[in-house]
């Protein structure tokens, strides 16, 4: 048993150091990727093409979502109320998106530093992967906007089907809010992500990932964490 031990610590201490990570993904030619699909040859970017499209559709039903939420019956004084908070949640999106700014320059710098000091990026890829962080940002903006905005509406129908004595359009009004918001979320962060894949350089698409994730993560923390808090 000391003897195994003895092996496996030296291999371990001979064996080469690997220094790697998201940005040092090898990403195939998707195009030449191929799959046999229900008998059809489909290539890798067609696969991707579809899950565009499908992220598209998933968006249009967090809009009708939203609109037939608006639609609901509600009493003219919890509609004020709810257009009340909505006009505070705005000036609380207003003042987190200037922070947003401040804070992605700061951290654009740190980035300009390590793709293009450390790593040796060209200047058109560490303007790639900026591009990739301020969609990522913009994304969960977007999101963030939709979510406070979709929620306040609803809190509203929900409180007014509450005086009917009903438990279950309390319980369907909110969980179909919170359903297209998730569902929102999740095919804009996506669409982005499969363009990343679909259209840039292969060399690109794990930098940019990572851009992209940095973005994502700031508007998130400062929008839909502290949004849905705030809400």
């Amino acid at each position: 048993m000391l003897r195994i031990m003895l092996v496996l610590l030296t291999l371990c201490v001979l064996s080469p150091a690997a220094f790697a990570g998201e940005a040092d993904l090898k990403v195939p030619a998707l195009g030449d990727v191929q799959f046999d699909v229900l008998g059809t040859t489909v290539t890798g970017l067609n696969i991707l093409y579809f899950g565009l499209a499908v992220c598209v559709a998933a968006s249009f039903f967090g809009v009708i979502q939203y609109k037939q939420t608006k639609a609901l019956p509600v009493h003219a004084s919890m509609s004020n109320v709810s257009n009340i908070i909505w006009e505070t949640c705005k000036s609380y999106l207003f003042q987190q998106g200037k922070f947003l700014v401040g804070l992605w320059i700061l951290i654009a710098v740190c980035m300009v530093y390590y793709f293009g000091v450390l790593e040796h990026k060209s200047v058109g890829s560490v303007a790639m992967i900026l591009a990739a962080s301020v969609l990522g940002i913009l994304g969960s903006y977007g999101v963030a906007w939709f979510g406070i905005r979709i929620n306040t509406v609803a809190n509203s129908r929900a409180a007014f089907a509450s005086l009917s004595g009903a438990a279950l359009p309390v319980l369907g009004i909110p969980l179909k809010s919170g359903m297209s918001v998730g569902l929102l979320l999740v095919s804009v962060e996506l669409f982005f992500m499969i363009c990343i894949l679909a259209f840039l350089p292969t060399d690109l698409v794990g930098p940019c990932f990572i851009g992209f994730a940095i973005g994502e993560s700031l508007g998130a923390s400062a929008l839909r964490i502290c949004g849905g808090i705030f809400t």
